[in-house]
């Protein structure tokens, strides 16, 4: 219970950090009324307030039997999972969405025992409609990267 305790006061700090970090944010351009510094403070504080109710709550976490373990396989999972999140986000603008999130999208399927065929065509499917839906529907602008010969 200690260690939670612990890992919630870490957290904690950080997300306190990075609210200091993202306080002063101010962009060239805003499409949003309340600026562009507002999700990531909402987020942040949400966030803080979570961890501080798992800080201080009397009782700790007790796991249950319908719970899969922390062992050595689902923290190797978690891991090839947050390196797929950073290759991500390092291949958004360059490759554009579409392309880089099917990169992602299938190993990520596979790595959660997806089939190939099925992984690549909801994930080439799911893409591209997140693309239409916010390029589109929200007036998002994603990048295309490679695919720019297609736009109009």
């Amino acid at each position: 219970m200690i260690l939670q305790r612990i890992f919630a006061l870490i957290l904690l700090a950080v997300c306190a950090v990075l609210a200091v970090m993202a306080w002063p944010y101010q962009a060239a351009f805003s499409y949003e009324p309340v600026g562009p510094r507002a999700f990531p403070l909402l987020m942040l504080g949400l966030m803080g307030l979570a961890l501080l109710c798992l800080a201080i709550r009397p009782t700790p976490i007790v796991h249950k039997e319908d719970e899969p373990p922390l062992d050595r396989p689902t923290l190797i999972k978690i891991a090839i999972c947050t390196g797929l999140l950073i290759l991500f986000a390092a291949t958004f603008e360059s490759l554009g969405f579409i392309v880089s999130a099917v990169l992602i999208g299938v190993p990520m399927a596979r790595l959660y025992g997806g089939r190939w065929l099925h992984s690549a065509m909801v994930v080439v499917a799911m893409s591209v409609l997140l693309y239409w839906l916010f390029d589109r529907v929200m007036d998002v602008p994603l990048p295309l990267g490679l695919l720019d010969v297609l736009e109009n």
